[in-house]
């Protein structure tokens, strides 16, 4: 999935950002740990194995701690008992906003015990089928739906998911009854795919582009209101779904408490190194777009997410398993 190239490229960046290095040479004291909530191979696996060859290129050692289960809740706990040095830090991804309303409980308040560092990157996700697949279009299976009521499935990579939550809204704007089935990560739900386990399977961009290029998988739709530049002859769901349209992002957190000095300090770090244009054309050939923002930004995010799929998750009655 190309990434060593990636890591490298974003690398470069950041020691030709300027200062980046030398700000505050005294972090990191001991290994920086970036949990990764999801199964190795997914999109979040490869962002963060990008970043921890980057910051181990420049703070010293950083290691990449998978720990899937939960929709990230698994990884997230681990996270808010660690304390705030900075040495231990997640990336999330969209799921983070909305576990409120899949979980009875949550050991942890979203907004509380967590701090938001930045927003590191978007893609689309992707509806996928195998190569061999009858299906060749989304209007294909969506006839497909309303024929066999209930008849079809899709995979995910968990519960409450932006993958989930974009199977969720295409049978609710489409119409159709198709059961979605939870996976720890969207690598597993891809393997599956392949193994044809499961006929259809909603993916992020990063993690589907190279069985895409490859020919393993087929596309039929992304799932952003407009075509993917890095997937320009693959339509949106919109076109066949009027109204349709949502995402998948990525971001670093780290837990409550953290002195505002560091905050910043990783904040621009990982927005110097996402703002440049090496850096940006490299993940758009991953399907993904480098973003970079403030830590108040990013928590405006969280919360706009978390206001606007609430009720959609509640009227749908979806809980984790």
């Amino acid at each position: 999935m190309g990434r060593l190239s990636w890591g490298a490229a974003i690398g470069a960046a950041m020691f030709a950002a300027g200062g980046i290095a030398s700000a505050q040479s005294a972090f990191p004291a001991k290994p920086v740990h970036i949990l990764v909530p999801y199964a190795p191979g997914g999109a979040v696996d490869i962002l963060a194995r990008t970043l921890g060859d980057v910051v181990s290129r420049q703070w010293g050692q950083a290691v990449v701690d998978n720990r899937p289960g939960a929709g990230g809740v698994v990884a997230s706990q681990a996270l808010v008992a660690a304390p705030p040095d900075g040495t231990t830090l997640i990336i999330v991804a969209s799921g983070h906003a909305t576990n409120p309303f899949l979980y009875a409980k949550l050991p942890y308040d979203t907004f509380k015990d967590f701090t938001p560092i930045s927003l590191l990157a978007s893609s689309p996700n992707i509806l996928l089928v195998r190569a061999d697949s009858p299906f060749k279009n989304l209007a294909d299976v969506i006839a497909q739906a309303k024929a066999k009521p209930g008849g079809l499935s899709f995979a995910h990579a968990g519960n409450g998911t932006s993958t989930h939550l974009a199977g969720e809204l295409l049978k609710n704007l489409a119409k159709i009854d198709i059961e979605g089935i939870p996976y720890k990560g969207g690598a597993p739900a891809i393997n599956d795919l392949l193994g044809g386990q499961i006929p259809l399977s909603f993916n992020n961009g990063p993690e589907s582009v190279g069985q895409v290029e490859a020919g393993t998988v087929r596309a039929l739709a992304v799932t952003t209101a407009a075509r993917a530049a890095f997937l320009p002859d693959v339509p949106s769901v919109s076109e066949t779904v009027p109204g349709y349209d949502t995402e998948v992002w990525w971001g670093l957190v780290g837990p409550a408490g953290m002195p505002r000095d560091l905050v910043e300090k990783l904040s621009h770090d990982f927005v110097a190194a996402l703002n440049t244009d090496t850096v940006k054309q490299r993940l758009a050939k991953l399907g993904a777009s480098a973003i970079g923002s403030t830590p108040q930004a990013f928590d405006a995010k969280i919360h706009a997410d978390y206001d606007k799929w609430g009720p959609i998750i509640q009227a749908a009655g979806m809980k984790a398993e």
